[in-house]
């Protein structure tokens, strides 16, 4: 994510015509972090349930397929990494809803974990495919937003896109938990903002 944004046209340019070493460049810049994402969105009850390599897997999937389409509407390195999660995200709702639809409810077979922020309920309402209108507009708010954090924020959003919880990111920045949930919150509210004044 953090290479130069002026090779990212290039690179798009060979991925668009199949270029092998283009497409393992995506998967050696964001397969780690996206399976730390999907590792994080199942908590005890569906660990044992559902492999997030395999969750990675099918994201990538659909992912080369609307490039095959013609669908893809990124232009930097942060636009693609708004990207990947968001559909990553998603696949990780739709193996969710799978495992708690009828008699395939995890639930039922294991107590919920203790942790709150585990298996967040907002990942239920997004358990499809993202257009390409949704894509671009998520990838243009996603750069907005990282434009406008400050050294503080930065990584605690970087953090949180990567599922950790508050807990975790207040250990690894050794910073207090009050000091994150009030950063977290304010990257929340400024989100928010920037949502509406889209609309």
């Amino acid at each position: 994510m953090s290479a130069n944004a002026d090779s990212f046209p290039d690179w798009m340019t060979r991925l668009q015509a199949r270029d092998g070493d283009a497409a393992r460049e995506v998967f050696d810049r964001f397969t780690g972090q996206l399976v730390a994402l999907a590792r994080r969105q199942f908590g005890a009850r569906l660990q044992h349930k559902v492999d997030p390599e395999d969750v990675v897997q099918s994201a990538y999937k659909s992912f080369f397929h609307r490039i095959d389409e013609g669908k893809l509407e990124v232009g930097t390195w942060n636009g693609l990494w708004g990207l990947l999660t968001l559909i990553t995200l998603r696949k990780c709702a739709d193996r969710v809803a799978y495992h708690r639809a009828q008699r395939r409810d995890a639930a039922r077979e294991v107590a919920a974990p203790p942790d709150a922020e585990a298996g967040a309920p907002w990942l239920e309402a997004i358990g499809r495919e993202p257009l390409p209108s949704e894509a671009a507009v998520l990838n243009e708010t996603v750069e907005q937003l990282l434009q406008t954090l400050d050294d503080d924020e930065r990584p605690v959003l970087e953090l949180s896109l990567l599922g950790h919880t508050t807990r975790e990111i207040s250990e690894q920045l050794g910073r207090a938990e009050r000091t994150v949930r009030l950063l977290r919150e304010s990257v929340r509210h400024r989100l928010e903002r920037m949502q509406r004044d889209g609309e």
